[in-house]
Formats: C-alpha cells, structure tokens, sequence
C-alpha cells in the first residue's frame, strides 16, 4: 500500500497529506516563535521515527521501493518559516495551505515538511504539517502527532538524536527484494484463494440484498463535475462545527457520528451538484478508507482498506437523505467484511513496479470519468483531550488527504476534543471557491438538524478561529 501511494503520485497528483495543528500563544509563559518550534522538534525527533526515513530505489525497479530509516534530517531544509497574509484569520491561512500543498515534496529527502505560520491574528500561529501518505496513514498520523505534542507528565522525553544511517549495498537490496518476492509467491495462491471467497460472499449477499433503487450500483459511478483531470494547483477551505451538537444529532437519529458525517456531505454535494452541473437525479459514490490496524502504538505505514459508500445526492429530503447514507455505510462496511478487510492491500502488494508508475501516470492524464467513485470522504476521530506544544495549547486540528485521479475533492472531517473540523482540499478548475464546499457542509448539518426537530441555531465553537465565508 504504501509503494502504491508512490507508484500513483505524479505531476499533477501529489500524494502527500496535510496535518495543520493551531497554536493558541495569548496564555504562553514567554515568546512562541519559530526558534521555539526549531528547538522542540529537534528535541524530540528521535521519537518521531517516519521523520528519519528516507526512500531507496530497488535497482532496475524489480520491486518495491524500501525505506532506509534513522538518516540525518536537515531542519535548515524541512522546517519554513511562512507569513499568513492580512488579517490572518481562517481564510488567509487556507489560502496559504492551498500553496504550501501545491508544491510536491522532494523524494531525494525524508518526505515531510513543516510550514511555521506567522501573522496569524489572535495571537495564534499554525504549524502546517505536509507528509507523504507512503510514510503513514490517518490512524498513523494522529499517533505521529501524539508523539510531537507535549507529553503528559512534567519530564518531556526530549533529547539529541543519534543517526545511524547506512546505506545497503546494491547486492544487498536485491537480496532484500528476492526474499520478499519469494514470500509473496508463496502466499499468493491462499491470497488468490481469498480473493475469489469474497468476491463469491459479495454476489451471494448482493442476491440476498435485492435491487436497491436509491443506491449508486458497484462501478456505475456517474459523470459530475467534480470529475475530470486534475490539475496541479491545490486549494484549501476549512470549517468548524460543535462535536457535541454532533453527537446530540447522531444520538437523536440513533445513526453513528460517521453517518452523520456522510449524510452532510450528500447534502452539501446535492447543493454543489445543482450549481454546477444543473442537476442531481442520481446517487454518487465516495471512496472512504477503512483502517485495518487501529493500535495506538502505530506511527508509519498504510494499513487500509476501502470501502464504496452510495451518497444519495438525488433526494432532497434530508431525513430520507440520513436514512439511505446510514442503509449505504452499513452495506459499505459489510461487503468490506465480507471481502476481508485486509485483502485490498494484500493484492496491492502485487502491483508491478516496473510498470505501475507508467499505468498510474496514464490513468492521471486520462480524461475519462472513473467509474469506481466520484469523490475520497475520510472521517477520523482525533484526540478527545486538548494538547500542548512547548507548553503552548494547540487549539486546532485539520487533516486533508490527497487528490486522486479524475477527483477534483477530497473531503476530510476529524474531531479534536470539542471540535469537528471539516478540511477539503481541491484543485483550481473545480470551484470558483473551495469554501464553497465547506459552507455547503455547514448547510447540511444545519438541515439535517432542522429537520429532526431542533429549534436551535449552530453553536459556534468559541475555542476555533472565526469561520470563513464565500467571497462575493
């Protein structure tokens, strides 16, 4: 999985993602500044182990690139020092996240970066987190996180890093790629024997099942104008919403938050739909990752499969819309047991490396709808408890993963302690403005809200930053 997230990033793809952590500095003992954040990080950085790593090609691509870890990390070149422009609220730093994830990361280097924002207003500064998705999924990121934020006792674990980096030999990676190989050769006919049980699971319940009208069929994902080819220029909008009238709402309606979370993002792409394309008469198809490996102890790797959630974009009624979401995500989840959730990536792990680059860079070129789904909806629960970073609180968590082929948004949403922070990260062809989306989400929780029964407005979250509008 995690060589396939390399093999697919391509000159308007990047497959990086984002972890933007606000800092709160009004009550901070002293000045927070960029030396301050230099100083900590380097301080911590040998519990920050993906941070070390360092890509190494396999000669000849006969197979899957490896990671050569503990390697010397230049804080001259991974840390930046960034202005957000005037008056710093919400708005600005987006737009200055959009251009920090514009640029790819270079592979010759550890692949990550962070973006120290100045100017913020508020007293607040940003620290804006760009890491490849091949060195750690969502699960893996906020453990990652964990470890840089200040730790729970009054003794912080913070010492010098020693490296002990030494590259492998040719004759040493292609032993190291022959053993694998013969690993996987032996595995594959009980992968290829689970392979096809699921699939004969998935027909006999979809039997089971019977027609489902309002649900967008297995690879009949339409045509939108979300749907095109991408190009390399990103853009960024954020949202906040009360985690606690989220779960009143998802306790009212006796769905999941996660349900909840989907059916707000059929609603706000109803919206989008009805701007943009003039219609919405059929269900879309979002892509929505699910972790096969939840440990908090994990800070690297891809461990993930995917699911195919019908949104029922062509019903305007939002109560009727929540109960199709919460039918889909539960069919969703079910066929991803009955497959086997860690089998995607089994059979990922057989992808051609000599070839896949190739393949995957057509597919980013091709200007053709993708018939698997429309749009990637990520929603991750973040920490409940509000974290510190050199003593100073950290009031905000926003994630963004990447865009895909033939997807011009991706939508994220994570919790952080009283928070639901809504990211969504576009490129520059698909809306005049990405807070569009984000507005539309608001307006659908919102909906949502009205229509089972509660008379209040949306409460605004006093520990965020004021929120952002569309331009006129």
């Amino acid at each position: 999985m995690d060589a396939m997230l390399l093999y697919s990033e391509t000159p308007n793809l990047h497959t990086h993602t984002l972890k933007v952590a606000i800092v709160d500095a009004a009550d901070y003992d002293g000045e927070f500044n960029f030396d301050v954040f230099r100083h900590t990080l380097l301080r911590r950085l040998h519990r920050l182990d993906p941070l070390r790593y360092k890509l190494v090609d396999i000669p000849w691509r006969l197979h899957h690139p490896m990671w050569l870890q503990n390697c010397e990390v230049d804080l001259d070149y991974h840390l930046r020092r960034v202005q957000v422009p005037s008056p710093g609220g919400r708005r600005e730093l987006d737009e200055l996240i959009g251009k920090v994830a514009t640029i790819p990361l270079d592979r010759s280097r550890p692949l990550w970066e962070f973006h120290f924002a100045e100017g913020m207003a508020g007293h607040r500064f940003a620290i804006i987190g760009k890491l490849h998705h091949a060195l750690a999924d969502g699960v893996a990121s906020a453990n990652l996180l964990a470890r840089v934020m200040d730790s729970a006792g009054p003794v912080q674990d913070e010492r010098d890093n020693d490296t002990t980096c030494v590259p492998p030999s040719t004759a040493e990676l292609l032993r190291a790629a022959g053993r694998d190989h013969a690993q996987q050769f032996a595995a594959m006919p009980g992968v290829i024997t689970d392979a096809l049980s699921g699939v004969r699971r998935l027909r006999r319940r979809a039997r089971e099942r019977g027609e489902q009208p309002d649900l967008a069929r297995l690879l009949h994902a339409p045509p939108t104008f979300i749907n095109h080819v991408v190009s390399p220029v990103r853009t960024f909008a954020t949202a906040t919403l009360s985690l606690a009238q989220m779960k009143q709402t998802s306790k009212h309606l006796q769905i999941t938050i996660n349900d909840v979370v989907m059916a707000m993002a059929a609603g706000a792409l109803r919206e989008l739909l009805l701007r943009y394309d003039g219609t919405a008469d059929r269900p879309i198809v979002a892509s929505v990752p699910a972790s096969t490996d939840r440990s908090p102890h994990r800070i690297s790797g891809n461990e993930l499969g995917g699911m195919a959630v019908s949104l029922p974009t062509h019903i305007g009624d939002p109560l009727q819309r929540v109960r199709l979401t919460s039918l889909a995500t539960a069919i969703a989840k079910e066929n991803n047991e009955l497959f086997g959730p860690e089998l995607y990536g089994k059979l990922i792990g057989y992808l051609p490396s000599f070839a896949a680059p190739a393949a995957f860079g057509w597919l980013a070129r091709r200007n053709a709808r993708n018939r698997l789904f429309n749009i990637p909806v990520s929603n991750v629960a973040g920490p409940r408890e509000r974290g510190r970073f050199a003593g100073a609180v950290v009031s905000e968590i926003y994630s963004a993963g990447p865009l895909i082929a033939a997807c011009g948004i991706n939508i994220a949403v994570w919790s952080y302690v009283d928070q639901l922070n809504i990211s969504v990260i576009a490129d520059d062809r698909t809306l005049g403005d990405t807070h569009e989306v984000t507005d539309a989400m608001v307006g659908a929780f919102s909906e949502i809200r009205t229509a089972a029964g509660f008379s209040d407005e949306l409460t605004m979250v006093d520990t965020a930053m004021p929120q952002a509008t569309v331009k006129p």
